[in-house]
């Protein structure tokens, strides 16, 4: 039996770079992946859903060009063009994780692993030795029993793997996935529904944020969002998908459910080594990625914390140098989130319902981007930033931004949160002009009701 100090099952956004971290480290390393390298992120998530938004945006900035000047008539998308480009994309990124892998010497194994005990594994009827073993098996749609099935209901893996799209669409849920396939198939020429059983549609943003997103996906998309009510009675046949909310029947050519995620835990057989799961599957974790076993961690979706493929690399990183035997430092605990609708969205730390919460007192300082010179000039001025700060310190303590290049300049914010910058320091900060960045230096200002480009406060 082959044994090695580290075996990584699941060769995602988590598993991969652990496995090759592990093996920076001088550490004998093996890799089990039972479907294709890169994982639900590189396969059928993060990648190829924004191969096709990059398409359907170009799509709709030429569609809304004629104000800079730009005249294009009849100009259409090519799906099967696109979802061609997509595989393009796919396959040329999966190899380059092949080679990473092998570069650095890591073993790679093919098929569905299982525990015999905490030390070795079975994998497609062979054994394998392990010192430590690293979980990053990740998550899978959650479709609810009651959904048909049908060819005419998807997931959103089975939406990417469409040959064409369909001419109207119904989403079950308003969640970021849903969302952004809502926002790239709008922009494509579908008509879409998004029904969700909540208040509203991304509810992990502030009401600002959603009442910005929001009203541009159904004003300039045209994309219909009911809210507050379940679709209930769901049908499907040859014809379409149905349900009922309320006493309306919405009804479209193809049903995309979008309800949350769910931990790959099947065929674990996590019970031989005593690795403890929660209510709902995941595996609970320490601050160390370490489960209830000492020589097992558990990264990524499947322990259940922050589901983004950046934070599973994360911790992935984090979890190698600990088995390693490094110092164990902690998990990350601000991570930034993108959603790639149009407009874009992203944010990071502390919301104003989290402070609201934790009883903090804060202060907000919001800059909008109609009044940044970059914006106007390029004509993509919908959206805003804005700060969170302590009240009492001037520490930024969180930010949210909708609008043009959001899910990038989010990068700054998280860098300045993270080192425990002030509000008053990042406004002191010069920034590159013409820029999108400027509007952090402005919202910054904004804090203190100091912003040069935006509108003075009315004087009490």
């Amino acid at each position: 039996m082959e044994t090695f100090d580290i075996v990584v099952i699941g060769a995602g956004p988590g598993g991969y770079p652990a496995a090759i971290r592990a093996a920076q480290l001088g550490a004998s390393v093996a890799i089990i992946e039972r479907e294709q390298l890169g994982g639900t992120c590189l396969n059928c998530g993060c990648i190829p859903t924004k191969s096709l938004i990059a398409g359907a945006d170009l799509l709709h900035h030429i569609q809304h060009a004629a104000p800079l000047g730009i005249n294009i008539k009849g100009v259409t998308p090519d799906y099967a063009a696109m979802i061609a480009h997509k595989n393009k994309v796919v396959a040329q990124l999966r190899g380059g994780v092949a080679q990473l892998l092998a570069g650095n010497g890591v073993k790679t194994l093919t098929g569905a692993a299982s525990f015999v005990d905490r030390n070795t594994l079975d994998v497609a009827g062979a054994r394998i030795g392990a010192k430590k073993i690293i979980i990053a098996t990740g998550s899978t749609s959650a479709v609810p029993s009651f959904i048909p099935k049908h060819p005419r209901v998807v997931e959103s893996k089975g939406f990417l793997e469409l040959a064409m799209l369909p001419k109207t669409m119904t989403v079950l849920g308003g969640g970021y996935i849903g969302c952004e396939l809502a926002c790239m198939a709008a922009m494509l020429g579908v008509k879409v529904t998004i029904v969700e059983l909540l208040e509203d549609i991304l509810l992990l943003l502030d009401p600002d944020v959603r009442r910005e997103v929001r009203a541009s996906m159904e004003k300039d998309l045209g994309i219909r969002i009911l809210t507050g009510k379940a679709l209930e009675k769901i049908s499907a046949d040859d014809k379409g998908a149905r349900g009922k909310v309320g006493d309306e029947t919405v009804e479209a050519e193809l049903l995309l459910v979008s309800v949350g995620r769910k931990p790959v835990t099947d065929g674990l057989k996590l019970e031989n080594p005593g690795v403890k799961t929660n209510d709902k599957g995941f595996i609970p974790v320490d601050d160390f990625g370490r489960t209830n076993v000492a020589n097992i961690f558990a990264i990524g979706d499947v322990n259940g914390r922050v589901q983004l493929a950046h934070n599973a690399t994360s911790q992935g990183v984090i979890a190698a140098e600990t088995a390693c035997g490094r110092k164990p430092r902690k998990y990350e605990s601000l991570v930034p989130g993108v959603i790639f609708t149009n407009p874009e969205v992203a944010l990071v730390g502390l919301t104003e319902a989290d402070a609201q919460k934790q009883n903090r007192v804060v202060k907000t300082g919001k800059f909008r981007l109609g009044g940044l010179g970059r914006a106007i000039a390029a004509g993509q001025t919908a959206g805003f930033v804005k700060w969170i700060a302590d009240a009492q310190t001037d520490q930024l303590l969180g930010a949210a931004m909708v609008g043009a290049h959001a899910t990038d300049l989010i990068a700054e914010a998280a860098l300045a949160i993270r080192s425990e910058l002030t509000a008053k320091e990042l406004g002191g900060t010069i920034h590159a002009h013409p820029t999108f960045s400027e509007s952090w230096m402005e919202a910054a200002h904004a804090v203190h009701g100091e912003c040069i480009h935006g509108a003075p406060k009315r004087k009490k």
